[in-house]
């Protein structure tokens, strides 16, 4: 069976060829098309938003990059010295990396990681990055395989996004319908060059979501900042 089209890694793999211009449409469920230029992937630390450096800021010990993308985080790392290992489910993003010079690069669906021997201090989820676990029940199951792959008192920096915004009328009020799936599971799907990849979903958690999950799954939760687009950081600690 042939691998389905990869339409990040296609884009990436241009832009590092040369191809400035590269961008991926991007689909969803609750918005009109997007365009994502290949060129923000590559962003130096004075180019990432404020809530990314502050995350960079709080990484501490052996790190895990989670849907790495091109690897500017993970790269950012490295300079400062830490050992870091970047994943991502994308093979493009995958070879990218590696040409780009991070160290320790994997291929994976976040679902494949299995506790080895090998733990980590940091587990970090740029980009809206909390939301690569898909829907709620994808949360459920990250936090409980997270306490696997981290030392006791290890940390989850995350960031996530609270839209319910998308479902606010003319007067304020929200606008959804409550006996449907939770508001921030959103299906997407990306396209570039006119092919188009598999259809995904993203979590767009909000804070009330991630505090009750990660309470109940074993974690402290502490809120370390958040933006004007109601984008946060947050930091959960695994306890024991």
């Amino acid at each position: 069976m042939a691998s389905a089209f990869d339409p990040i890694g296609a884009a990436l793999n241009d832009y590092l060829g040369g191809n400035q211009s590269a961008s991926i449409t991007v689909h969803s469920s609750v918005a009109e098309d997007e365009p994502l230029p290949a060129k923000y992937f590559f962003r130096t630390l004075w180019e990432m938003p404020e809530l990314e450096r502050t995350a960079l800021d709080e990484c501490r010990g052996r790190v895990l990059d989670l849907g790495a993308g091109a690897g500017a985080h993970a790269l950012e790392l490295q300079n400062r010295g830490f050992q870091v290992k970047a994943i991502d489910v994308s093979v493009g993003a995958v070879q990218v990396m590696q040409q780009r010079g991070v160290r320790e690069v994997a291929c994976h669906d976040i679902f494949e990681l299995t506790a080895s021997a090998e733990r980590y201090d940091t587990l970090l989820m740029l980009m809206n990055g909390l939301g690569v676990v898909g829907t709620l029940e994808g949360l459920e199951k990250f936090l409980k395989l997270a306490h696997q792959l981290l030392v006791p008192g290890g940390q989850i920096l995350a960031t996530s996004s609270d839209i319910s915004y998308i479902y606010e009328d003319e007067d304020g009020a929200l606008n959804f319908n409550l006996n449907g799936p939770y508001y921030g599971e959103v299906e997407y799907q990306m396209s570039y060059n006119q092919q188009t990849g598999p259809q995904f979903n993203w979590l767009f958690a909000d804070p009330t979501i991630v505090q009750d999950y990660a309470e109940e799954a074993g974690y402290d939760v502490e809120f370390i900042d958040e933006d004007d687009q109601q984008q946060f950081l947050v930091r959960l600690t695994r306890r024991g």
